[in-house]
């Protein structure tokens, strides 16, 4: 494809032994509406029948395009894509998903009439099959795309922080190359690691200033793939590496933006992190935990959370109030935990979970004995 005949959009699919889906997903894109596209599919070093899959759509239709290289991760992955695009605008689509026909084309449309940076989609949830526990076979996921949000038109995000706390889903948008590449916006290239959409997504909001949302799905988001990073146990710091490159982007990349962002990367890492620290199994809670203790630690040092916010009593005082904002009353007092009580922190967090009263008294118990016990239960009085 010469570049007289330059794609409109370059469709990134990384694949690593994905054989059961890739044939869904890779058909969903040949049958797009919009015919001027290029799909460059990524084989992260694939040993089951993925390449064999990728080559059929090969041999077949000349918009499909290879990188094919030795397993080295997802975020080197996408690098390797981003570098390889040729189109005006990128989008994402993961292997076990699959896409409506309509989606490029209508995104097209949208960014073109609006000269957007990035246009954000919906999308739906997906379960291959029904069960008791998810008889809602297409759920619309809905966190980007709420009427007040489809509302706003183009924006700058900086201007409305509440979108830095949303789920990333960076496949279902389409990003302006340009955009991308005037901005040095590229993943971490950490290898094994997972959720290297969370810092991509960060320098986007951070960088963009022609935003807009829409309420329409058209990826399938699927659910029961076991293989999934978001079904993974293991992989317990890998969101701490993700925090550490926005931070570093801030601090090298983009100063310009630091003071405006910094307060609200914190939040999002407060976020992450406590989202982190439920969905690890119990003896591996331990270990994050103390990270997370000395990281909100840290970030008070930096001057992301204003020490100001805390009195003798590790609760919110007069000073600072602006820049700290973005936290909700509940959440400054959970940073303090986490800081200076974490195994309250702990126990609270486990107890929100039980419906066993005796087994929550026992939790504090075990936590810190009666200090705790007392505390708690002063703390359900005055609410």
């Amino acid at each position: 494809m010469s570049d007289t005949n330059q794609p409109l959009v370059s469709v990134l699919v990384p694949i690593y032994n994905v054989e059961a889906y890739l044939e869904q997903c890779l058909s969903s894109l040949a049958a797009q509406t919009l015919d001027n596209i290029e799909v460059i599919c990524i084989n992260d070093g694939s040993t089951d029948c993925s390449p064999a899959i990728i080559q059929s759509f090969l041999d077949r239709d000349r918009r499909f395009r290879l990188v094919d290289k030795s397993n080295s991760g997802y975020g080197d992955s996408m690098n390797k894509g981003l570098d390889a695009a040729r189109g005006k605008y990128v989008a994402i689509l993961e292997s076990d998903d699959f896409m409506e026909p309509d989606g490029l084309a209508y995104m097209v449309e949208q960014a073109e009439r609006a000269s957007l940076e990035v246009f954000k989609c919906s999308f739906w949830l997906y379960w291959s099959k029904a069960t008791e526990d998810h008889s809602f076979r297409h759920d619309l996921y809905f966190p980007l795309a709420s009427p007040e949000m489809v509302g706003m038109g183009p924006h700058a995000p900086v201007d409305y922080p509440e979108v830095f706390w949303s789920k990333a889903s960076i496949w279902s948008a389409l990003y302006l190359r340009s955009f991308l590449d005037e901005n040095h916006i590229r993943f971490l290239p950490t290898p094994g690691a997972s959720y290297q959409d969370s810092s991509f997504t960060f320098k986007v909001l951070a960088c963009a200033r022609r935003v807009a949302y829409s309420g329409r799905a058209f990826v399938h988001y699927r659910q029961d793939n076991e293989k999934s990073s978001v079904n993974s146990k293991g992989k317990v710091f890998c969101t701490c590496d993700e925090h550490a490159e926005m931070c570093r982007f801030l601090d090298e990349d983009r100063p310009d933006l630091k003071a405006a962002l910094d307060p609200i990367r914190a939040h999002v890492k407060f976020l992450n992190y406590r989202w982190n620290y439920g969905r690890l199994t119990p003896e591996l809670r331990p270990s994050f935990l103390k990270r997370f203790s000395a990281e909100m630690r840290e970030e008070v040092e930096r001057g992301a959370i204003p020490r100001g916010y805390f009195d003798g009593t590790l609760r919110p005082t007069g000073t600072d109030q602006d820049r700290f904002r973005y936290f909700e009353p509940w959440e400054v007092a959970e940073v303090a935990d986490i800081m200076n009580e974490p195994a309250y922190f702990a126990a609270h967090f486990t107890s929100e979970t039980s419906p066993d009263r005796a087994q929550t008294v026992r939790t504090y118990w075990e936590a810190g004995g009666p200090r705790y016990l007392v505390r708690v239960l002063r703390e359900k009085a005055f609410r």
